[in-house]
């Protein structure tokens, strides 16, 4: 059985992960894969990735790098971004890995227009994502949780924004029949989204941001969370139709 690649493109911060886990963990429990299904590639540490044609899909985690610095696991990671597309690939990007999948396929990624986003935030959904697979399971808004401070500004050709933030246009995109990505996390629960409000109080004081109004406003994120066993179900389990040769 092929496996699903968690493509790690970072880790979470000491004092986060000591308590709470961290990335691979975070995407297992949240896809409700077994762990023997799983294949964790860490390209920031210098993992090779596999042939796409090996895998049966591929999540990419977020990241403290930006996507703007260009660095060469990353640079070949989107190489290997642009391949598994040609090859059908499902595939899930998330923050950092959102923003390389947008960067991959021709898009523009850059700093947030009125800096960083953070904290539980209300995610409005575009009329067009009820001809969505994944969209349209989605209520017209639902909560999910965020931290970034670059975006996706400009999107690849082809590719359609399906829900938006307040400050962020494109948060649930969809590139091709299997492969999405999100700039909210879904997979983070409300305590981890506490505990890194938490670990920018300060930055965020400095921002003019207030950490407690943030960690006031933190929620449960029902629905973002099931984008995760959407994707399982809709571009994992569902069967895949081949190209003509």
């Amino acid at each position: 059985m092929k496996p699903v690649l968690i493509v790690r493109t970072g880790r979470a911060p000491d004092t986060i992960s000591h308590r709470h886990g961290d990335f691979p963990r975070w995407f297992r429990l949240g896809l409700r894969l077994r762990e023997d299904s799983l294949r964790i590639v860490d390209v920031e540490h210098g993992d090779t990735l596999p042939d796409p044609e090996d895998c049966a899909g591929a999540v990419i985690t977020g990241s403290a790098s930006m996507v703007t610095e260009k660095l060469p696991w990353s640079e070949r990671t989107a190489g290997w971004i642009r391949n598994a597309m040609d090859a059908d690939l499902p595939m899930l990007g998330v923050c950092y890995g959102h923003q390389l999948m947008s960067h991959a396929l021709g898009g523009r990624v850059d700093y947030l227009p009125g800096g960083r986003e953070m904290g539980t935030l209300r995610i409005d959904v575009h009329a067009r994502a009820a001809k969505d697979a994944l969209g349209a399971a989605l209520p017209d808004s639902f909560h999910a949780h965020a931290t970034h401070e670059q975006s996706v500004l400009e999107l690849p050709r082809g590719a359609v924004s399906l829900a938006r933030s307040d400050r962020d246009p494109h948060h649930l995109v969809r590139y091709g029949k299997h492969a999405v990505s999100t700039q909210f996390h879904p997979e983070f629960s409300a305590e981890v989204m506490r505990a890194y409000i938490l670990r920018k109080r300060d930055a965020l004081s400095k921002e003019g941001r207030s950490p407690d109004a943030l960690l006031a406003a933190v929620a449960p994120t029902p629905h973002a969370r099931m984008l995760l066993r959407g994707f399982v179900r809709e571009h994992l389990l569902a069967p895949r139709e081949t190209s003509a040769a």
